[in-house]
């Protein structure tokens, strides 16, 4: 039985989530976006593809939303 490959995010409001995946994909997505409709405005988060040795893969939250939010 092989192992299977685990997907985190880091940051916005998917900190903390693991996926896992039945085996490696072939051509994972480069970007993941998360739309969150909570009855108001829509809010897109935007989380870019790195490389964790620890883990397979890992999505961030995308570096510029992280500073606009520390602005508001």
């Amino acid at each position: 039985m092989s192992q299977p490959y685990v997907v985190r995010y880091v940051g916005g409001p998917l900190d903390g989530r693991v996926d896992s995946l039945p085996s490696t994909p072939e051509d994972p997505k480069q970007t993941v976006t998360y739309v969150h409709l909570h009855g108001g405005p829509k809010i897109v988060h935007v989380y870019d593809l790195s490389y964790a040795v620890e883990y397979g893969c890992e999505y961030r939250l995308r570096a510029e939303e992280v500073e606009n939010a520390e602005e508001a």
